[in-house]
């Protein structure tokens, strides 16, 4: 997919991924001056919903736009719990910065619809009928898109319609922000698309918004695109997928090797968190394997071998249930039944009661890459990162979404506290997409690629070289010289 754009208020540069060129705005403090312009005409951006992404985006804004004459505004049901939270966030009704949800859209003249996916599919209707005439509809995720597409409905023809997708959580978007505000350019990286423009506006008030919200750069996409990776990737190697990796192997761990409870955490679990995640982060996946000696490269190389193909099984059949709307109307569905069946908690077994011991016990000691997770771990990351390619999407879309994404923005928080607190502060759909896809990919690979392993299948060489020479490696070389300096921090909570 190539995509090109023009902005008539941000620079615009091109840069090479691979062997592919792509358009790409940095964002950046020093861009904030520009805001006004990108927003001129704009009196007041509502933001309904006070969920994940609702509170970082909300403050966000409000923050960057401080000394112009452009109003933050949230909108929240009237009876909902969030407004005390949103008032000590600084919002109030005596302000004129807290309302009533569907008077704030009628009063925006650009709406940031952040409620969650399954209230979006319940009141679309009624959020397009108090759209102002020529205002934006702006969108953080392509879910709306792909439920409105699945029943035969567009949107309004009188706004316009873009989207904005920070490629974290939205507790990553507001900590970036806050800890970056000395180093220019520190937050999450976005993309953004324009789905309807109706006065050629739309471009730069979409960019607007991503420089508003922190983003360090922004790369144009679809918001059918965006649906497909984001609902697919969070399913995948962020949330679902690693979930997953983590139990398989812990459990191998401990029951088929004998390992210590602590020590099999801190060889699942902690690996993937900690210098894996963290190596990635700064050097790229390759340098994962580099860094092994000998021995290392050969466990690396026969687990990675025989993980791939499960891993890349249930991908796929991931991706197909996305992209054909089944997994939207599934998150529907069962946003109806939480009434009677909430959502479960995940982290109450005896791994993650042993991981709070763990996480209490640690010490500044380096842990050392423990070859076999990380062969598992890469081996998904890069079927994920195949399949995605291979589905026609962009080179930056498939590096945050499978890569930059997870180390970056998710991996941390379940280095914190544990995989309920990095799968709960993300949005329904995201909870619920991890909740049911763990299990396969838990089954998957111990059932086929432990017991390929176990049985000492040979090593699947084009397999990896075709990981080594993969052209992912160069473009995260230069997504890396766009990274902040910034990492996700956590103090005492």
């Amino acid at each position: 997919m190539s995509l090109t754009f023009k902005s008539k208020v941000f620079e615009t540069e091109t840069i090479k991924l691979a062997e592919t060129e792509e358009m790409i705005v940095r964002g950046g403090r020093d861009r904030f001056h520009l805001l006004p312009k990108a927003f001129a005409g704009l009196n007041q951006i509502g933001v309904i919903g006070w969920g994940s992404q609702g509170p970082a985006q909300a403050q966000n804004l409000r923050d960057s736009l401080e000394g112009t004459n452009i109003k933050v505004k949230i909108g929240l049901r009237a009876d909902s719990s969030s407004m005390a939270a949103a008032r000590q966030a600084g919002f109030s009704e005596d302000s004129g910065t807290l309302g009533e949800m569907y008077e704030v859209i009628r009063e925006s003249d650009m709406v940031v619809l952040l409620i969650s996916d399954a209230a979006q599919a319940d009141n679309y209707e009624k959020v397009f009928d108090n759209l102002k005439d020529g205002a934006t509809l702006g969108l953080s995720h392509g879910f709306l898109l792909g439920y409105i597409e699945s029943i035969g409905k567009k949107f309004p023809k009188n706004v316009n319609v873009v989207g904005v997708c920070p490629k974290g959580m939205g507790p990553s978007v507001r900590r970036l922000y806050v800890q970056g505000k000395k180093v220019n350019g520190a937050g999450i990286n976005c993309s953004f698309a324009v789905e309807q423009d109706i006065d050629g506006k739309a471009t730069d008030q979409a960019l607007g918004w991503a420089i508003a919200v922190g983003a360090p750069y922004i790369f144009m996409t679809t918001l059918g695109f965006e649906f497909r990776s984001d609902i697919f990737g969070e399913r995948g190697i962020l949330l679902g997928a690693v979930h997953g990796i983590c139990e398989s192997l812990y459990r191998r761990y401990v029951s088929e090797e004998g390992m210590d409870e602590g020590k099999a955490f801190t060889d699942s679990v902690e690996n993937i968190t900690g210098p894996i995640s963290k190596t990635i982060s700064h050097q790229g996946i390759i340098a994962v394997y580099n860094q092994l000696d000998a021995e290392g490269k050969k466990i690396f190389e026969r687990i990675y071998s025989h993980s791939y193909g499960p891993a890349f099984d249930i991908l796929l059949e991931m991706y197909d249930e996305v992209s054909t709307c089944n997994e939207i109307r599934s998150v529907i569905m069962a946003g109806r039944r939480h009434s009677r069946f909430p959502m479960g908690k995940i982290d109450g077994t005896r791994m993650w009661k042993v991981g709070e011991k763990v996480r209490a016990a640690r010490t500044n000691a380096e842990i050392k890459i423990n070859p076999f997770t990380a062969g598992i771990y890469c081996a998904t990351m890069m079927a994920q990162i195949d399949l995605l390619i291979e589905k026609g999407h962009c080179l930056s879309e498939v590096a945050n979404e499978s890569v930059i994404e997870a180390v970056d923005s998710l991996n941390p928080y379940m280095h914190h506290k544990g995989v309920a607190f990095m799968v709960d502060n993300c949005s329904t759909t995201a909870r619920l997409g991890s909740r049911k896809w763990a299990p396969r990919f838990d089954y998957n690979l111990s059932q086929q690629a432990l017991v390929a392993y176990d049985e000492g299948k040979a090593t699947n060489d084009k397999l990896i070289s075709d990981f080594k020479n993969h052209n992912i490696h160069g473009a995260l070389a230069t997504c890396a010289t766009m990274r902040p300096a910034v990492d996700i921090a956590f103090t005492g909570e």
